[in-house]
């Protein structure tokens, strides 16, 4: 199974969003990190180069006849396979998105490319901007994160404290800690001296949830989240489970719609359900009929099942 490019996937279930409509507007895996806990698997080549990677018409086009399906959508959220700021047109997609519809528009970065005024500008007209700041120095940028060689954590915090002096929407920073890595109490206090200084609405804390790139990625237990928060204190919240809300069950293509699900990033049985507004055992039969293709395959971590595309899917 070889499907074109599809830019739009869900509306999936989020912990943080309700139904999330993503859009995915860069090519597999373009990206500035090559991050240990990534779900997507290793990032052949970091990139800080910003182009104009699809043609905005169809991007916006996928957008259109999601938002007509009558699916609930309660947010359309720039994330998807790579760093959507790396797309050049971003500033000029989420106005034409404001001019289709009054669904609000998110979107989740990396925050790499905040030092850029040029990508501060496009994000201004966004209703929610979800940054990741999972590093406070430089050794520990490295060793989670893993960045393209020409960036420096101290001016990706400068420019995220830049944006936030001047942004009209919500901004929430997200930090997903992995054990042992950028969990310590020194490096906790480091990333509260950065939240002073970039003054965010709202902190999330996260941990490895999902198949990671490296099996040395470890989560933190909930006790070891409550302490981290603790120390933060920036209206810092331990992001819950996504609680299923009442959706539509979807008509179309369901075989298809699953398999673009699966190869954004891994899901379990539960995420498929709970998005497509189907019972389990229905997802099941299209489960299996994937798996008989070879097209999927199941991983399994913390003691959960994940759907992941073959590599030869990806």
């Amino acid at each position: 199974m070889n499907p074109k490019q599809i830019h739009v996937y869900g509306p999936v279930p989020s912990r943080r969003l309700g139904f999330s409509l993503g859009v995915d507007i860069l090519p597999y895996k373009t990206c500035t990190l090559d991050c240990i806990y990534c779900q997507l698997g290793r990032t052949p080549e970091k990139t800080l180069d910003r182009k104009h990677f699809f043609p905005k018409s169809e991007i916006l086009e996928h957008i259109q006849n999601k938002i007509q399906s009558g699916n609930r959508i309660d947010y359309i959220t720039f994330s998807g396979s790579g760093e959507p700021t790396l797309y050049s047109g971003l500033g000029e997609l989420i106005q034409d998105i404001k001019e289709l519809t009054d669904i609000p528009v998110a979107v989740l970065t990396n925050s790499t490319t905040m030092p850029s005024s040029e990508v501060r500008k496009e994000l201004m007209s966004a209703d929610l901007v979800v940054p990741s700041l999972d590093a406070a120095t430089q050794p520990v940028f490295e060793k989670v994160n893993r960045p393209h060689p020409d960036l420096r954590i101290e001016d990706i915090i400068q420019g995220l404290a830049l944006f936030n002096e001047s942004f009209p929407g919500l901004l929430w920073i997200e930090i997903l800690l992995v054990k042992g890595i950028n969990d310590s109490d020194e490096h906790v206090h480091a990333l509260r001296k950065a939240l002073d200084k970039i003054k965010p609405d709202k902190v999330q804390l996260n941990t490895v949830v999902r198949p990671p790139t490296e099996s040395f990625a470890r989560p933190l237990n909930f006790k070891e989240l409550e302490h981290v928060q603790s120390q933060l204190n920036h209206n810092c919240e331990i992001v819950a489970d996504f609680t299923p809300k009442h959706q539509t069950a979807i008509s179309e293509n369901l075989k298809e719609s699953i398999f673009a699900m699966i190869r954004r990033r891994p899901v379990t049985l539960q995420d498929i359900a709970d998005s497509m507004g189907m019972h389990k055992n229905e997802v099941i039969k299209y489960l299996n009929i994937l798996l008989n293709e070879n097209a999927v395959k199941t991983v399994a971590f913390e003691n959960k099942t994940y759907y992941e595309p073959e590599e030869n899917q990806s």
